[in-house]
């Protein structure tokens, strides 16, 4: 089969490509301003083109990463199957997190700014009559990814390089994690036979700053200074039912992952 992958250069789609290429399938990366053509089937596209943690000073970027460069895929193209990565922070305003939660959005609030982006993606694709172009929004991705600035490995980084954690951020903010493995199995399969059009790909379990932060000090003997801050966060509990239902996903959990985390950081350091 042939894949073409949008946003190869970053920590999904980098891991995505290696992952099909071990798998024998025939992949397709595009330059940044690659033309595309009508005529030439792109196969199954997986769309991971986005910003992160950058997006509250790069207004314009997120929005041409997340709608712009998207309307023109999906319009002077033709494919077997295309797969747009959204995101579980689209639920940061609801009590629920099933795939068809009605959604809140605030446009006052900047954090917003990245949320309504994404679910313009969204629309712009679950509009689209061609049942073969889907969503899957993604929790927080855990790997090898030690170029990231995300907060689980900027704990890493510290506790290795520091041999101490001082913590910005209140102990009791829960949040959802996934294994990069996991993920990558998973956007396979929903590509190439997934029967709905929109999916959460999380764990489905919170885990809190605090469990996180003791592990890591457990594996590492680091030392932990913890500055008072005030209230936690919960963000809504993610329900992947139709993920297991369908595929009988079983993730991996993160506090299971730390310690090989940071072994292959030390390996990657030294």
């Amino acid at each position: 089969m042939k894949f073409t992958i949008l946003g190869a250069s970053g920590f999904i789609g980098e891991n995505l490509v290696s992952y099909l290429e071990e798998r024998n399938q025939e992949c397709y990366i595009p330059k940044r301003d690659q033309v595309f053509y009508p005529d030439e089937n792109l196969g199954h596209v997986i769309y991971c083109i986005g910003l992160t943690a950058d997006f509250r000073t790069r207004h314009r970027d997120t929005v041409d990463a997340h709608v712009c460069k998207l309307l023109e895929v999906l319009n002077t193209t033709s494919f077997d199957s295309f797969l747009y990565l959204s995101s579980t922070r689209v639920y940061n305003h609801s009590k629920t997190s099933n795939e068809d939660t009605e959604l809140k959005v605030n446009p006052n609030q900047l954090d917003d700014l990245y949320n309504i982006s994404k679910l313009m993606g969204e629309s712009i694709c679950l509009s689209n009559q061609n049942e073969k172009i889907r969503v899957v929004r993604l929790s927080n991705v855990v790997g090898n990814d030690f170029r990231s600035d995300n907060f689980l490995f900027s704990l890493i980084r510290e506790a290795i390089n520091k041999n101490k954690i001082t913590l910005q951020q209140p102990l009791n903010i829960y949040r959802d994690y996934i294994n990069i493995n996991d993920v990558l199995e998973m956007l396979y399969n929903i590509s190439t036979k997934g029967k709905d059009r929109i999916y959460n790909l999380a764990s489905g379990k919170n885990v809190s700053n605090k469990k996180i932060i003791e592990e890591i000090a457990r594996v590492t003997g680091c030392k932990l200074e913890l500055t008072p801050k005030s209230k936690g966060l919960v963000f809504p509990e993610i329900s992947i039912k139709n993920i297991e239902n369908e595929f009988s996903f079983k993730p991996n959990h993160i506090i299971n992952q730390l310690q090989e985390l940071i072994i292959n950081y030390k390996n990657r350091a030294s």
